[in-house]
C-alpha cells in the first residue's frame, strides 16, 4: 500500500475519531481506512488504536506516531507549495495577527502593497492584543512587542521599540516648556495596559536610570489609537513608540520632547518581533511578506 495514502488515512481517522467519519471526509470507504491503519500497525508491530464496539482511541504508540505523521504530511505539503511557487507567482492564503495599533502605524501600507504585488495571495489579518497561539489559530506569522520565549516559535527582531515623548506644536505654544521637573504641570495622555506600571516610569539618560512618578493623567485609556487621536488634536503629552510617532514627526505634526531621555518600554520589551513557526521559516510567501515589512520600515526610517 502507498505509505503516503496510509498516513493520510491514519491522521484523518485519529482526528475524526472513527473510520466512517474519516472515510466520508476523504471520499473513501471505511474498509479502505481500516485496511490502511492495519497495514501501518502490521509494519510497526504495535496497535495504533484501541477499538471497542462503542469507541476507538489512540494508544500511547498511536499518539507518538500521529505527531510524526502530521509533521511528514505538513512538510510534504510545504515542499510542494515551494516547488510550485518557484515557477509561479505567489498564491494561496496568508494569515497573520498583530496588535491593533500596528495597523495605521505601518501594517496597513505593507498589506496593501503586498496585495498589489501578489494578487493571487489572499490575506487574513486579525488585529487584537491577545497573545494567540499560532498553531491553534492557524496563523502563518504574528507581530508582537511582548514576550517571545515561546516553544516552537522563531522570533525575528523587526524594529526597536524606542519610546519617545511627543506633543503637537499647538500644545507646546499653549502650555510652554516641558521638563522632568514640571511634568505635573502638564496635561498627560496615558495608555493603560495590564502589563504597564500605573505609578511611575523608568527613564534613562545615557547610563543614568531614574524613577519618575507618573502625574495624574488628564486622559487615560486602554485604547492606543483613541489616545493618539487626542494627542494629534493637541490635548496633551504622550509617550509613544517610534514606530507609531515616525510619520507624524517627519510631517511636523508632532514634536519630540526631551530627546536626551528615553522611557523604558517596561513589559513590552525593547524590540518588536515577527514570530513564525519553525516549519514555516522557508515558506516563500511568509519570507516575501517579512522582507517587504522590513523594507517598508527601513524606507520610513522606522527600523
Amino acid at each position: 500500500m502507498d505509505k503516503l495514502s496510509a498516513l493520510t488515512m491514519f491522521v484523518a481517522t485519529a482526528e475524526r475519531g472513527s473510520f466512517s467519519r474519516a472515510a466520508e471526509q476523504l471520499g473513501k470507504t471505511p474498509s479502505a481506512l481500516t485496511k490502511a491503519v492495519g497495514h501501518l500497525e502490521g509494519e510497526l508491530g504495535v496497535r495504533l488504536f484501541e477499538r471497542t464496539t462503542r469507541r476507538m482511541a489512540l494508544t500511547e504508540a498511536g499518539h507518538i506516531y500521529l505527531e510524526g505523521a502530521r509533521q511528514v504530511l505538513m512538510q510534504l505539503q510545504l515542499a510542494g507549495e515551494e516547488v510550485d511557487q518557484l515557477q509561479r507567482e505567489l498564491r494561496g492564503n496568508l494569515r497573520l495577527t498583530a496588535p491593533p495599533s500596528f495597523g495605521p502605524a505601518f501594517l496597513n501600507e505593507v498589506c496593501c502593497r503586498f496585495m498589489r504585488e501578489h494578487p493571487q495571495v489572499r490575506l487574513e489579518v486579525d488585529l487584537n492584543d491577545a497573545f494567540v497561539d499560532l498553531i491553534d489559530g492557524g496563523y502563518d506569522l504574528a507581530l508582537r512587542d511582548g514576550p517571545t520565549d515561546l516553544p516552537g516559535l522563531i522570533a525575528r527582531p523587526l524594529t526597536e521599540n524606542r519610546i519617545l515623548l511627543c506633543a503637537t506644536p499647538a500644545y507646546l505654544s499653549r502650555k510652554g516648556l516641558v521638563t522632568l521637573e514640571n511634568f505635573d504641570q502638564h496635561d498627560w495622555l496615558v495608555f493603560r495596559h495590564p502589563l504597564l506600571n500605573r505609578h511611575f516610569w523608568w527613564i534613562r539618560q545615557g547610563e543614568q536610570r531614574m524613577r519618575v512618578p507618573q502625574p495624574v493623567p488628564r486622559l487615560a485609556s486602554d485604547n492606543y489609537d483613541f489616545l493618539l487621536a487626542c494627542l494629534l488634536d493637541g490635548q496633551g503629552l504622550q509617550f509613544l513608540p517610534q514606530w507609531s510617532a515616525a510619520p507624524y514627526l517627519v510631517r511636523g505634526e508632532l514634536v519630540r520632547l526631551l530627546p536626551e531621555y528615553l522611557l523604558e518600554p517596561d513589559a513590552f520589551g525593547p524590540w518588536v518581533h515577527v514570530l513564525y513557526l519553525a516549519h514555516r521559516r522557508r515558506t516563500r510567501k511568509v519570507r516575501v511578506f517579512i522582507e517587504m515589512l522590513e523594507a517598508h520600515l527601513r524606507e520610513r526610517e522606522i527600523g
